[in-house]
């Protein structure tokens, strides 16, 4: 059980002017029972990386963790080796080098003679934490013996009781290079008793795969937080395996962040025209015409490359006008019917998901081509989301699809699709929701002044957005971002979680810009931002 308190306002900051926006989220008690039950699984580097991302987003700074990693490196050799015996510390360029840096601090003050060996040079060490501690650390050379080797000629010959390896981190998956390699080679051939820091230099932290055929070959590993997936499969390098705490509460794991949406953003540099997805949008009626514009420029805007907005002929030419990007796919009959379906075929073959919904209507034609077209995007292969009114057409023939599938109900259109209205306490709502995930074998999102996302044995919390979110439309703009991410190949409950954080944060942009009068369309503009530069909602987190 996770007890979850907010306080009752979100204060946003810029330019030292604040506006604080009213909400009433207060000591609610979230019980995520199949992701509670995830907890202790070991974790990927994505997710590691993820989840300290995310961290920092919730004030507890990477310096923060690496001084508790450090520290917590430094227990583990005092507990062995209460003699204060000699200690080689093998330090690498990045977070682990860091970690490294940060033990040997505490390791002198307990008094123990420290020798620290960087592979490289100190001013190329470019991660901050990391350099931080390095130059507090060289204060200390006339301590602590300090060498910088760049070159595999200027390895020094050492000899020490307890020889810590801090080379390379989670984050390493290549093949090791000079001096690193060379390094491991001394480090495996030093007597002392060895020890990993976080994963053994050469193991991959995913796989358990030896990257040049040898890696360290520790008597202890000690990591931090959880266990790293591959470290079971690779004993022989691992030794003992120690888990050790940061301050880094697991209940973190629950919410959105900054890190979830580093996850689903693809480099693009060297990129073709539809490298990044297609993605076709079916919406729109004869009297609502702009929630598959939203959600198509919301697409657009996510990164992928091409949108295919399907509308009833008149929307369309009315669509066409609206906007050069929109490509608009017009449609014979004033809603769309069965007859349709056809005429998208074409469409649904060269397209990568599928977003159905925005503004669709509820005619007698409209929901037996929903019925008849969710069945052929499914024969198709195609991911796909349903929508508004796409979801509520859906809860009338609902099956589990075998395809990857978001829903984005809020708490009055998963009472449609499921015939129960959902639990006032919050524990409650979350087990109703992941059931129903569970039974459609899909992702919900189910949005709410704290959007629950939950697929069949995940759950996490997204608490960006505001009040003024209300307005209509920005659930089109939600489900075209999420279906932009789908398109961009991009795992289903991820694009979800993601997509949440980045509709809210975007929400809380435009609330600072326009006040809390904004309307949908206001959005759209801070989505780029918030995919390029997440951490910038920090101006405005509560």
């Amino acid at each position: 059980m996770i007890v979850v308190c907010f306080v009752d306002a979100f204060v946003y900051e810029a330019d030292n002017v604040q506006i604080n926006l009213s909400y009433k989220v207060v000591n609610l008690l979230v019980a995520l029972s199949m992701h509670v039950k995830n907890m202790e699984l070991p974790v990927s580097s994505r997710e590691m990386r993820a989840i300290e991302t995310n961290a920092e987003y919730y004030h507890i700074s990477l310096l923060q963790l690496m001084e508790n990693a450090g520290q917590q490196l430094a227990k583990e050799i005092q507990k062995r080796f209460p003699n204060t015996k000699k200690v080689v510390i093998f330090c690498g360029l990045g977070g682990n080098g860091g970690d490294g840096f940060v033990a040997a601090r505490h390791l002198l003050t307990q008094g123990y003679p420290v020798t620290v060996i960087l592979a490289g040079k100190g001013k190329d060490i470019n991660h901050v934490s990391a350099l931080q501690n390095w130059k507090a650390l060289k204060l200390l050379s006339d301590k602590i013996c300090i060498f910088e080797v760049f070159d595999s000629s200027a390895i020094p010959v050492v000899e020490a009781d307890v020889i810590i390896d801090a080379l390379l981190g989670t984050g390493s998956n290549g093949k090791l290079r000079a001096p690193v390699l060379q390094l491991v080679k001394v480090i495996n051939s030093l007597k002392g008793f060895k020890i990993a820091v976080d994963v053994p230099t050469g193991v991959d932290s995913d796989t358990g795969e030896v990257l040049n055929g040898d890696a360290v070959r520790a008597d202890l590993t000690v990591t931090f937080y959880k266990s790293k997936m591959g470290l079971d499969k690779a004993l022989g390098f691992v030794g003992i395996l120690e888990v050790c705490d940061i301050g880094l509460p697991l209940e973190f794991e629950s919410f959105t962040g900054p890190g979830d949406v580093d996850l689903v953003v693809k480099p693009r540099v060297g990129g073709h025209k539809g490298n990044f997805g297609r993605l076709l949008v079916v919406g729109g009626s004869s009297v609502f015409s702009g929630a598959p514009v939203l959600a198509s420029i919301a697409a657009l805007r996510s990164g992928v490359d091409v949108v295919y907005t399907a509308c009833p002929e008149k929307v369309g030419h009315a669509i066409s006008s609206v906007s050069p990007d929109l490509i608009s796919i017009k449609l014979q009959g004033d809603n769309l019917n069965p007859y349709n379906v056809d005429e998208l075929e074409h469409y649904l073959n060269i397209v990568d998901a599928v977003v159905v919904g925005p503004g669709l209507g509820l005619s007698g034609e409209t929901c037996e081509f929903v019925k008849l077209f969710v069945k052929k995007v499914e024969k198709a292969g195609k991911a796909l989301l349903l929508d508004a009114d796409g979801l509520k057409v859906f809860a009338k023939f609902k099956y589990p699809l075998k395809v990857p599938f978001v829903l984005t109900p809020h708490d009055g259109e998963y009472s449609v699709l499921t015939g129960q209205s959902l639990s006032e306490h919050f524990e409650s709502k979350v087990a109703m929701i992941q059931k129903t995930a569970q039974e459609l074998d899909a992702v919900l999102i189910v949005k709410g002044k704290a959007d629950i996302i939950c697929s069949s044995n995940r759950a996490k919390l997204n608490f960006t957005g505001n009040a003024g979110m209300t307005v209509g439309g920005t659930g089109d703009i939600l489900a075209g971002i999420v279906g932009g991410l789908l398109a961009q190949k991009t795992d289903a409950f991820e694009a979800a979680v993601a997509g949440a954080f980045v509709n809210g944060a975007c929400g809380d942009f435009a609330a600072y810009a326009v006040g809390s009068h904004m309307i949908a369309s206001d959005l759209l503009d801070f989505i780029p931002q918030v995919f390029v530069k997440p951490m910038s909602h920090l101006k405005v987190h509560h």
